[in-house]
């Protein structure tokens, strides 16, 4: 066995771990005393504190946010269709001409407060979700490039002439934005908006206690009453922990299985395996903004130097290859042909082309990493950290518990923490300048923090395509293998996302970013 395999084994091998149980006291709330039991939930995230939808990008509040709140469409983005959305509180969506879309909204629908929904809210949350400072923004600095106006209560025109980009990119951001109300957005970001969530949603926000997430019923869900009294949704950081709590039955779904826990639970007649490929990928995102990461030419030697056949073999049935920076269920998705893969000689080549022989001269470079969120993101950041270690990159891997590698996710002046970050990124929609512009343009850059003219125009060239089709071709042809040219991050693989769930949970729905429609959902 040569030693690239012998560290791949190395890393795989290892004891199991034995956990305590989670307190069943956690999953007991007022709510439902009279109702039943809830449908419990573990997630495998901490969440942030803020309950506004457009100030945080944690997928565990994604999830909680797909009970709660109202989208105006949905994307199931199953491999066979990925285009494909469903209508929720939108009814028509019609393309009038290159820059004017049309939204026709649902009638008789109304937030948890109590306000009617109509085009004003949809108008607000357009406005609000495209302002630079918010985090989770329609597209970066898209504020000033477009306009929305109502024509009547319950229709919405959207115009991108200012922009100078087709209206036809709203059609996949309404899958991606929650609808708010308009008299939260008017409160401002420090009022009830970040306090607590208000949706049209088939459940309701009850209370937060810790780390559990209360949620009831919402019995004026205009699509009816859901069959279960509500969710608690709770963060429980260990996997072994999640897993248990599932056998045990304390819990109904858990989600993020590692691959061995598959196996494990394969054998339980009374659990069921919910295996999706993902619009998730995983990123080694590399910081851009500071040495030696600044230099195209050191980023691209780490990529060859990675075999990322071991990485996939490490994932097993929670990773799919695939050589691009989006999901293959992402709009525009190929197989680049210029993907860098693992190639030493190559490696060394451009460490030399850079000025760093054998890696000679190199800093000392930070490998951040989270466990307990991410399947084996420990296991096979040790065996980059090796393979990049044997080209001569002096790195050091820094294993952290999820909530303080969150702090440490994203860019800020003088460049990031450490020197690479491994984080995946999901959206619940086909589109796929979620991703590409949201990281790799200079109004933006959030986890790599590049800044670069070319891949600005790239971005810029896809963005302003008169036609869908016209977008197609531009992603495909020139800024998706410009990325691979300068890989301001190197997508390790597309994510599975595997969920544990007891026999006895029926029409649950568990859609490619993670969140869920339990809307139908009833013990069996």
């Amino acid at each position: 066995m040569d030693r690239r395999k012998f560290l791949h084994y190395g890393m795989m091998s290892g004891a199991a771990v034995s956990a305590p149980l989670i307190n069943p006291e956690f999953f007991v709330s007022s709510a439902f005393a009279d109702e039943g039991r809830p449908l419990t939930f573990l997630s495998a995230e901490n969440i942030t504190g803020n309950w506004d939808p457009m100030a945080h990008t944690t997928l565990s509040q994604f999830n909680i946010e797909g009970f709660v709140m109202g989208f105006l469409t949905r994307s199931p983005m199953l491999p066979e269709n990925p285009d494909e959305v469903v209508y929720e509180l939108a009814t028509e969506i019609n393309l009038l001409d290159a820059t004017h879309l049309e939204i026709k909204l649902r009638e008789g629908v109304t937030f948890h407060d109590g306000e009617p929904f109509s085009a004003k809210d949809v108008k607000a949350t357009f406005e609000y979700g495209a302002q630079p400072e918010r985090a989770r923004q329609v597209y970066p600095g898209f504020a000033d490039t477009f306009e929305v106006t109502t024509p009547d209560d319950y229709t919405v025109v959207v115009d991108t002439t200012k922009g100078g980009y087709g209206a036809a990119m709203f059609i996949f951001l309404a899958s991606y934005l929650p609808m708010l109300s308009a008299k939260d957005i008017a409160g401002g970001p420090n009022g009830v908006i970040n306090q607590r969530l208000n949706g049209t949603g088939p459940f309701k926000f009850v209370e937060q206690r810790g780390n559990d997430t209360v949620m009831a019923a919402n019995p004026d869900y205009f699509r009816g009453a859901p069959k279960i009294p509500g969710v608690v949704f709770s963060y429980v950081g260990d996997a072994t922990t999640r897993m248990l709590s599932l056998l045990n039955g304390q819990a109904d779904v858990i989600e993020r299985l590692e691959p061995e826990q598959v196996d494990t639970l394969m054998n339980e007649d009374d659990i069921v395996i919910n295996r999706a490929v993902s619009v998730e990928n995983k990123y080694l995102w590399f910081r851009c903004s500071k040495p030696p990461f600044d230099n195209p030419l050191v980023r691209k030697a780490a990529c060859h130097a990675i075999d990322r056949s071991l990485i996939n073999e490490i994932m097993g049935a929670a990773g799919e290859p695939s050589s691009n920076f989006v999901s293959p269920i992402k709009f525009g998705y190929t197989e680049l042909d210029n993907y860098p893969a693992y190639d030493p000689a190559e490696c060394q080549r451009l460490l030399a082309e850079a000025g760093f022989p054998n890696g000679e001269e190199l800093p000392e470079l930070e490998y951040i990493t989270s466990t307990g969120f991410y399947p084996k993101t420990k296991e096979y950041g040790e065996v980059i950290t090796a393979l990049l270690q044997e080209q001569g990159f002096p790195v050091t891997l820094n294993v952290m518990e999820t909530a303080a590698w969150n702090e440490r996710l994203y860019d800020r002046p003088g460049g990031g923490p450490g020197h690479m970050i491994d984080c995946g990124w999901t959206s619940a929609s086909p589109e796929p300048d979620l991703v590409l512009r949201t990281h790799f343009h200079s109004t933006s850059k959030r986890i790599c923090g590049i800044v670069d003219p070319e891949i600005d125009a790239a971005l810029d060239e896809e963005r302003d395509a008169a036609s869908l089709e016209a977008r197609r071709e531009s992603l495909q042809t020139n800024l998706m293998p410009l990325l691979a040219e300068k890989v301001p991050a190197y997508s390790l693989f597309t994510s599975v996302l595997m969920h544990g769930v007891r026999a006895n949970v029926k029409d649950l729905f568990i859609y490619p970013d993670g969140t869920a429609d339990a809307s139908k959902a009833f013990f069996g």
